[in-house]
């Protein structure tokens, strides 16, 4: 009961092309990689500086 269905995505994903169409979502998924990719590259970072101080 907890759990997300396939209808549930597939109304999640109507919703958000209603929102904001369908030009506007590559370009939000798109930001969010580069997001997602800072956030690792930065955490990567973080990790090295700790290990060269110790």
């Amino acid at each position: 009961m907890g759990s997300i269905g396939p209808w549930q995505i597939v109304l999640i994903i109507a919703v958000l092309l209603l929102l904001f169409g369908g030009k506007k979502i590559p370009e939000l998924m798109k930001g969010l990689g580069k997001g997602m990719k800072e956030f690792k590259d930065a955490t990567k970072e973080d990790d090295t500086n700790d290990n060269t101080k110790n």
